[in-house]
């Protein structure tokens, strides 16, 4: 990593563990004809193993400190872009692109994770998987189910989208410099059912409003909705009106949205 100095303001932790790195790559499967997204490449650790599949691939990059790193990679088929990623414009950047699927690849600075997922998400961009490196923490809140401490409203938001599983754990000493955390992979895979809901803003809110104090029960926590036509969908499934958001799953929440949208 030569003398280097890293950014704590970026959340610079470059991964440098060569099997951690071929396993993210190993982990999506694509075609000459797809188009990857790589989102803080740093030094290009990772990004040597994206251009061997042969398709096009866009790097974001905040840091143009790390441009003669990443210039040895660049061929025709890698484009860098020095920007802050939630600073761009990515709609109208992907749209000189012809692809047949999208992906994201990224190793997350802490610290912005769930703005950079938010921004994906909210791009209505046809992504069909992402692959990132969030802190383990992290990774457990959004592969929670239903019943666990860590399940939470990001939960529920980013389960309507994708299906995300936990890949593989990894530790804090295959990083330079080392984080004072450890780390995982996780992959978002687009549902392939997407869940029927009449209106995104009110099921969005009503995400919101249940998890907002977690002691408190759906009575409490939804108390300026109709609690009559709340409670019809909780008993029907076994629940009722003292029970916690966090021990409801998703289809739940998608039933009340939808007969609360009369």
């Amino acid at each position: 990593m030569d003398k280097f100095k890293h950014k704590k303001s970026l959340g610079q932790n470059f991964l440098k563990d060569e099997n951690v790195l071929r396993k993210i790559k190993d982990s999506i499967q694509v075609s000459e004809d797809d188009l990857i997204l790589e989102i803080g490449p740093g030094q290009g650790a990772l990004t040597k193993y994206l251009i061997e599949y042969g398709c096009k691939v866009i790097c974001f990059e905040i840091d143009k400190r790390v441009e003669p790193y990443l210039e040895k990679y660049k061929n025709g088929s890698l484009e860098i872009i020095f920007d802050d990623f939630l600073n761009v414009d990515i709609l109208n950047i992907v749209k000189d692109y012809h692809y047949k699927n999208l992906y994201v690849v990224a190793n997350l600075p802490y610290y912005i994770t769930t703005p950079i997922i938010t921004k994906l998400i909210e791009s209505k961009l046809n992504i069909q998987e992402m692959v990132l490196m969030v802190q383990n923490e992290v990774a457990d809140r959004f592969t929670a189910k239903p019943g666990c401490k860590d399940y939470g409203s990001i939960t529920v938001y980013l389960n309507y989208f994708y299906d995300i599983e936990k890949l593989f754990f990894v530790k804090r000493t295959s990083f330079s410099p080392a984080p004072n955390v450890d780390s995982a992979v996780i992959k978002f895979k687009k549902k392939v059912q997407p869940y029927k809901v009449k209106d995104e803003a009110l099921f969005f809110k009503l995400i919101r409003d249940a998890f907002q104090f977690k002691r408190k029960n759906i009575k409490n926590n939804l108390k300026n909705y109709d609690l009559n036509l709340v409670e019809q969908v909780l008993l029907k499934s076994g629940y009722n009106l003292s029970t916690r958001a966090e021990q409801l799953p998703i289809e739940i929440f998608v039933e009340i949205a939808n007969l609360l949208n009369y």
